[in-house]
């Protein structure tokens, strides 16, 4: 065990041969469609401009190591998360590809940063110090990357402080600066005001690089654009782009647009636990929300917020049974949701239930599912809990079932009869 390292999550993984999978509730992620996705930006974007693939929040949760592995083999050479636990949970998967950590390590975790040749954002002195101190013990180069602040307001130095700043990183030993980034505010938005405001971040972020060289402070590499700004403003590339939502396949934008023709990557799935008829005047669920006007057939499906789907959805909702779109009645509870399917014939239990995503013909976007929670797309995918089993396919076959340690059954053993 090394010392003062952050241990990644645990999960068991079950590869299949087969189809059959045996959950209650899973969450089914096509890596052909991240595959598609990576390429098609890579397309968009041309030869010149390298792809650092956001994997951050477990891929926006659809799974960080797969996600990640099927990005590198399709045009990323680079991998973004925030946290450092997020950058070790790749490197202990055996990925070797560059890593950025967008978001702050502490001090005391420059050991772990430097062991497991992550390449941390840094902002401040201290930081800084115990980074180059750590290298130096271990006798590393490691790669560092400055975030300048050019009107998000968060994370990154303002543009007066960045050249003391990387002055005086350049004295300490066993650092190399080789990333000066930042982020944009409203790329994703459509209106003139805020698409000046992000032509006005990149002159910002241009006038610092500018003034960093005027200084013989010389950085390789240069990025700016997440998904959105990446597809609409293409004078952001630079040399490095940051796609992350786009790569699993969903919108950018606040309208839902659409600059390069990407397949969503995940489907949320269930069944039908069980079916019964409530007679009219039947209270349906906690506080009593909805109450039957009618004899009406309800299906009991296990998918709560304890899982990530949002209360908000309660009462507005639509789910997928038989191609058809049946609505969420009665509030949701952590575990369970009640369906109306007084309008799907031949229903059993343990039928498919699909939340979002495709089922035959029919299809459920996420981004519908977020406008009935109030939200965005990025929250409803994220939103999802680790005991969602995440079930990974490949040429439409399970390649492999990711779940929490200690949830994976058991392996029975199947006679045959003679």
């Amino acid at each position: 065990m090394l010392s003062n390292a952050i241990e990644a999550p645990s999960s068991q993984t079950e590869v299949k041969g087969a189809n059959h999978i045996e959950e209650l509730t899973w969450a089914e992620v096509n890596l052909d469609a991240i595959a598609h996705n990576v390429r098609a930006i890579k397309k968009h974007i041309g030869s010149q401009v390298e792809i650092m693939a956001v994997v951050k929040a477990n891929a926006y949760g659809h799974g960080a190591v797969p996600v990640a592995q099927t990005a590198l083999q399709n045009g990323s050479t680079r991998l973004a998360v925030y946290r450092l636990i997020e950058g070790i949970e790749l490197r202990q998967a055996g990925i070797t590809a560059p890593v950025l950590i967008m978001g702050y390590t502490l001090p005391s975790q420059a050991e772990t940063v430097v062991r497991w040749n992550l390449t941390p954002t840094v902002n401040e002195q201290s930081q800084a110090q115990a980074l180059s101190a750590a290298a130096v013990n271990q006798g590393r180069q490691l790669s560092i990357h400055v975030k300048v602040d050019t009107g998000l307001g968060r994370f990154g130095l303002l543009p007066q402080e960045i050249i003391p700043f990387c002055q005086a990183l350049l004295k300490l030993p066993n650092l190399k600066l080789e990333g000066f980034y930042t982020h944009f505010s409203v790329a994703d938005e459509s209106s003139e005001s805020s698409q000046a405001y992000t032509r006005r971040q990149l002159d910002i972020y241009h006038q610092a690089l500018r003034a960093l060289e005027a200084q013989g402070i010389t950085v390789p590499l240069h990025h700016a654009a997440r998904s959105a700004a990446l597809l609409a403003f293409p004078e952001s590339r630079l040399n490095i782009v940051r796609p992350g939502i786009s790569i699993h396949g969903l919108s950018a934008f606040s309208n839902g647009a659409s600059f390069i023709p990407t397949q969503p990557a995940m489907t949320l799935k269930s069944r039908v636990i069980r079916l019964r008829t409530l007679p009219a005047g039947a209270s349906v669920g906690y506080g009593r929300t909805f109450i039957t006007q009618r004899p009406t057939q309800v299906a009991l499906v296990p998918v709560g917020y304890g899982d990530g789907y949002h209360r908000l959805i309660s009462n507005r909702g639509q789910v997928l049974i038989h191609q058809q779109r049946a609505p969420i009645i009665g509030r949701i509870s952590m575990d369970q949701v009640i369906v109306d399917a007084s309008a799907i014939p031949g229903l059993k239990q343990h039928d498919e239930v699909v939340f979002f995503g495709r089922q035959g013909e029919a299809t459920l976007s996420v981004d519908e599912v977020a406008s009935w929670a109030e939200t965005i797309n990025y929250e409803v995918t994220t939103s999802l809990l680790p005991r969602v089993a995440r079930v990974y396919l490949r040429g439409g076959k399970v390649t492999a079932i990711h779940r929490l340690k200690g949830l994976t059954p058991p392996r029975t053993e199947r006679t045959e009869e003679k």
